[in-house]
This record gives C-alpha cells, sequence and structure tokens, in this order.
C-alpha cells in the first residue's frame, strides 16, 4: 500500500492554521551551557508550551485539520501521557469529546492533566494490552476519529512546524545550527524537524537521541529497516518507549537523520538538574535527553552550534526531587 507523507508545504499549511493556538517558543542561549560545551547552544523550550510539550503541535494540526473538513464527532488517541495531554487539549478547544487510551502506570500528572482538559480516560496495561487495537476498536464503535501519536502526517506536519521557528529565530541572531539533536520515540517530531530543516537549513545534520535499552531508531538507521526494542531498558524516559519506528516516520527520517545517540539514566537526571539551576526550566526526562546528550559527552558539541529540543516538563515529583539530589 502507497503511504502519503507529509511535505514541507503541509508544514506551512500547519503553521497557518495554528496561528493563535499553539505558543511560538522563544529560542534560549545558555553561557553556562556555551562554557559547558565549548560550543553554542541553541534551546528550544516546549516545557514553555500550553500543555507544556511539543505534542500539542501535532495534536492541535490535526484536530482543526479534522474540523475544517466537517468533522462533529469525537477524538480518539493512545499516549503515555503528552500526546494524551495535548489531544485532550485540542478536542477541548475545538468543542468535541475525547477519549484518551492511557498506561495503568502512566505518570500521575500526565493521567489528572489528560483528564482536566475534560477527556475520558480509559487505562491499558502497557505491558500486555494493545493499546493501538483498543484505540482503534472504539474509534469504530462510536465514529470517532483517531489521531496516533507520531504516525500520522497532519501530526507529524504540525510538530515539524518547532523546527520552523528554530531556524528562523537563529536566522535572526546570526546563527545557522550545524546539528541539531531531537529526542526519539516513535519518530515524528524528528521526521518533522528533519523535513523542516532540509527547506530551511539543509547544513544543519540531524541526530536521535534515545535512552539506554530503547535505541531502536539509531539501530534502524543503521540496518535500513525497523528495528524493535525487546525487553528491558530504561523506564525513566517515558515518553520514550515505543517500540519501534512509525512506518511514516522512518520513511521520511531513514534518508535525512545522520544518525542516533544513546543516554544514561544517569545524564538525563543531571541534564534535568541543570536545566533547572541554570536554565530555570522544568524538564522531564524525555525531554531532558539532548541536554544530557551534549552534557555527558554522548554529542560532541565543542566549537560548532548545536540545536536542541527540551521536549516537554511535565515530570512527576518524585523523579524530578531524584534528579535534584544529583547536585
Amino acid at each position: 500500500m502507497k503511504i502519503t507523507l507529509p511535505t514541507y508545504q503541509d508544514q506551512l499549511a500547519a503553521r497557518r492554521r495554528m496561528a493563535g493556538h499553539v505558543v511560538h517558543t522563544p529560542l534560549l542561549r545558555s553561557e553556562m551551557l556555551d562554557r559547558a560545551i565549548g560550543g553554542k547552544v541553541l534551546i528550544k523550550p516546549e516545557p514553555l508550551q500550553h500543555t507544556h510539550s511539543f505534542k500539542l503541535r501535532g495534536a492541535m494540526n490535526a484536530v482543526l485539520s479534522l474540523v475544517e473538513n466537517g468533522h462533529t464527532g469525537g477524538i480518539v488517541a493512545f499516549s503515555s501521557g503528552n500526546h494524551a495531554q495535548a489531544t485532550s487539549y485540542a478536542a477541548s478547544h475545538a468543542g468535541l469529546p475525547a477519549t484518551i487510551f492511557m498506561p495503568a502506570d502512566a505518570p500521575a500528572i500526565k493521567t489528572r492533566a489528560t483528564r482536566a482538559w475534560g477527556a475520558t480516560v480509559v487505562p491499558f496495561d502497557r505491558l500486555h494490552d494493545d493499546r493501538e487495537a483498543l484505540a482503534r476498536a472504539e474509534a469504530a464503535r462510536t465514529g470517532a476519529a483517531l489521531i496516533p501519536p507520531y504516525d500520522d502526517a497532519r501530526v507529524i506536519a504540525g510538530q515539524g512546524t518547532l523546527a520552523i521557528e528554530l531556524a528562523e529565530d537563529a536566522a535572526a541572531l546570526g546563527l545557522k545550527a550545524d546539528a541539531m539533536l531531537v529526542p526519539v520515540s516513535g519518530g515524528g517530531m524528528i521526521a518533522g524537524c528533519a523535513l523542516a530543516m532540509e527547506e530551511m537549513s539543509p547544513g544543519t545534520q540531524i541526530y536521535a537521541v534515545e535512552p539506554e535499552g530503547r535505541d531502536d531508531m539509531r539501530r534502524s538507521l543503521i540496518s535500513g529497516v525497523r528495528e524493535v526494542n525487546g525487553p528491558g531498558g530504561s523506564v525513566l524516559c517515558d515518553g520514550l518507549m515505543s517500540p519501534t519506528q512509525g512506518e511514516l516516520t522512518f520513511a521520511i527520517n531513514r534518508r535525512r537523520v545522520a544518525g542516533g545517540i544513546v543516554v544514561t539514566d544517569e545524564a538525563v537526571l543531571k541534564a534535568m538538574a541543570f536545566a533547572f539551576i541554570h536554565l530555570k526550566l522544568v524538564v522531564e526526562p524525555s525531554g531532558s535527553a539532548t541536554l544530557a546528550a551534549l552534557l555527558s559527552g554522548a554529542f560532541d558539541g565543542r566549537d560548532r552550534v548545536t540545536a536542541i529540543v527540551l521536549s516537554g516538563g511535565n515530570v512527576d515529583p518524585v523523579i524530578f526531587q531524584q534528579a535534584l539530589a544529583t547536585l
């Protein structure tokens, strides 16, 4: 079956469609971070987004696209947390009911926030249930529209708008990124970023950052096929636990992403503490992976300009305390 991939023009349309609905997050700089790295770092802080993660961009574009096409029914999604919150928020603002399938062990802060935007949350067993099958069955039963967390052209196009903003804001400072580090789970955000940067900053190399034991993207880029994560692996970065890359996302990423970087839980916790102390940002483990790659030396940022996406800030208080304990 032929698949239809999003384009840069789809991203520009998504940006116009979402104007006033999502935050154009600022491009931040830190002299302390530049000194620590030995290069220049451009920081895209998506914890400052509505719902506090980049996921709102994809969910909002998908919901608004549905509304443009006359959809008046419900919305269904499945997510470990940030896509859940984003879809609930977007559906609420469009006046549509939402049903979200979330792991029973998802961080409580993410489950509460999803319910707070009006969605019905249906828990499932992360280890034994097929979350996508559950969501598709609900959509078929009710006539609701399914919005996947990453393997969807509308979602990919929306998420890539953060890279458009980044490239424009960097150019306004007279800078262009040599490299861009993006945290990866199913690959939707990095696919959107790769499409945008291919058009706006073709010299920028895009790198995937993943936790230990969850590096299916890195292995997939090497083998040329979608690899699957085995049992085990880090559970700290709960938003980076998809078992494999999406069909759409990997079709985009395999030819545009330069490579993969793996970070340890220890490096992630230290990066969270650094972000809090020196950037005054609360960043969740998954959102801190790119900063961890720089600070730990897993990626060498010396003598070049590196852009990093801090993808979300919805962290469980207990985990955040663990991060601060590394100081």
